[in-house]
């Protein structure tokens, strides 16, 4: 027995459909479930299935066509079947539609209605003045009828001038052009100066003869701060957080010596001295100035030094000596509002520390919900020299310390 296959509801506010595709052909056999037409609703393109199986006997449609709910797509049947009544009854089920529809539309603009003329325009989608008929998708249609615009009015840019959304959106909401922006395209070339060839070369070497990782941990800086504002009420000069941060990791290295080494192939050296290094941007680049013996100095002694050293390579009065011998190295870009990033290891060193900026968040501490200032330490290591537990060790000894930091002035 032949069967109608008609456009259904695929949306539940759809009440028509443009077809966008139709992927068959009388002749073709098709069964349930295969899809035979794209349609696009109000909300997406759906595929059409079908839900008969058998041959393609008629198609009442073709792609480009706007179809109302129920309207007839094709017919499936037998191979030779007769279906003239089955397109009778479809006829009829039209017929039926329109009177309907008609009944309907009269009793909207029925003079005891207080509907305005230009909404029944856009209740009855009706074919141009010549009498072509007005292409447009189910979403611009629907926009039309809510907004009371005349589709026969509007030019469509869709594919055979078909109307839009974005049609009906220029018309409602007209664009003022904006003037043409003309770019042009420079670019400029920077000589490449000895000391940005050098650390290019230093740290592509560690990077990629070095097998890095990565440890990161997390500190309550709320002591340390306290700590520093007491020193700086005390003392001549201001202490920086990162003058503390070197003051207590010259003090970790000296409890945990383990990170305290350097890699050379055949042996791995182990220092007993702690030269910190510390990176400084410059405008060239990256300079990594030393302080030297820094475990056995004071947090105002390391302030005054380092201090002394980045005026040094202000003024380019900085001395060759003054930047070797490092034994670790810290990179601090917490003053830049970094909160964490991982350093490449400055070699001969086996570690580096970044530090991060200080940053107030809620935690638990002392029974309760408080603002709590925390920093974040990441230690990148070279696996060949230092491994995971070592590496971890340290941190733990630098977070007690930094959390702790009444060691420092002794």
């Amino acid at each position: 027995m032949a069967e109608a296959i008609r456009l259904g509801r695929m949306t539940d506010t759809m009440d028509e459909g443009f077809i966008a595709e139709l992927s068959i052909k009388v002749g073709d056999k098709v069964k349930t479930g295969d899809a035979i037409a794209e349609i696009e609703t109000d909300k997406a393109t759906l595929p059409l299935e079908s839900f008969f199986n058998g041959e393609i006997l008629h198609i009442a449609a073709k792609k480009g066509d706007t179809l109302k709910i129920g309207d007839l797509i094709a017919i499936v049947g037998k191979k030779g079947e007769d279906f003239s009544e089955l397109l009778k009854e479809v006829k009829d089920d039209k017929k039926e539609s329109v009177v309907e529809t008609k009944e309907k539309t009269e009793a909207k603009i029925a003079p005891s209605t207080a509907v305005k003329p230009e909404v029944q325009k856009a209740e009855i989608i009706a074919p141009a003045n010549d009498g072509r008929r007005i292409k447009a998708s189910p979403l611009a249609r629907m926009i039309a009828r809510e907004k009371g615009v005349d589709l026969s009015q509007v030019n469509g840019t869709g594919e055979d001038g078909r109307i839009v959304k974005r049609d009906l959106e220029n018309v409602l909401s007209p664009s003022v052009a904006a003037p043409a922006f003309v770019g042009k395209e420079n670019s400029r070339d920077v000589r490449v100066s000895q000391m940005r060839k050098t650390i290019a070369k230093r740290l592509s070497e560690s990077k990629y003869s070095a097998p890095h990782f990565y440890l990161t941990m997390d500190v309550n800086m709320d002591n340390a701060v306290s700590l520093r504002g007491q020193l700086n009420n005390l003392l001549p000069t201001k202490i920086s957080f990162n003058d503390i941060v070197l003051k207590a990791t010259a003090q970790a290295i000296r409890q945990s010596p383990e990170v305290n080494c350097s890699w050379l192939g055949d042996v791995i050296r182990y220092h007993d001295h702690i030269h910190i290094g510390m990176a400084v941007a410059v405008e060239e680049g990256l300079l990594v100035l030393v302080i030297k013996f820094a475990d056995g100095k004071s947090i105002q002694q390391i302030s005054d030094e380092a201090k002394s050293l980045a005026q040094k390579v202000s003024t380019k009065k900085i001395q060759p000596q003054e930047m070797e011998g490092n034994t670790f190295t810290i990179s601090n870009l917490g003053m830049f509002g970094i909160e964490a990033f991982t350093a490449i290891i400055n070699p001969p060193d086996a570690c580096i520390l970044a530090v991060g900026a200080i940053r107030q968040e809620l935690a638990m501490a002392d029974n309760q919900v408080k603002p709590v200032n925390k920093m974040k330490l990441t230690l990148s290591c070279d696996h060949r020299a230092v491994d995971g537990a070592k590496g971890a060790k340290f941190l733990q000894t630098l977070k007690n310390i930094l959390e702790n930091p009444v060691s420092l002035l002794l």
